[in-house]
């Protein structure tokens, strides 16, 4: 059986969501009025979030 998930894999998955809806939204021109660094910044968060969770679970 598979365990719950941890909060670590909650919010990662939380602020992968939030990116791909945000770039799929402005893609398509419902968010057009979002600067460009909002997505950048989510994609970034998204990066070190996997790099945070990837150093935490070799440990």
């Amino acid at each position: 059986m598979r365990q719950p998930a941890s909060s670590r894999e909650v919010v990662f998955i939380g602020v992968l969501a939030l990116t791909v809806i945000t770039w799929l939204l402005r893609g398509i021109g419902l968010l057009t009025f979002l600067p460009g660094f909002v997505l950048g910044i989510l994609i970034s968060l998204s990066i070190a979030l996997i790099i945070v969770n990837g150093l935490i679970e070799t440990r």
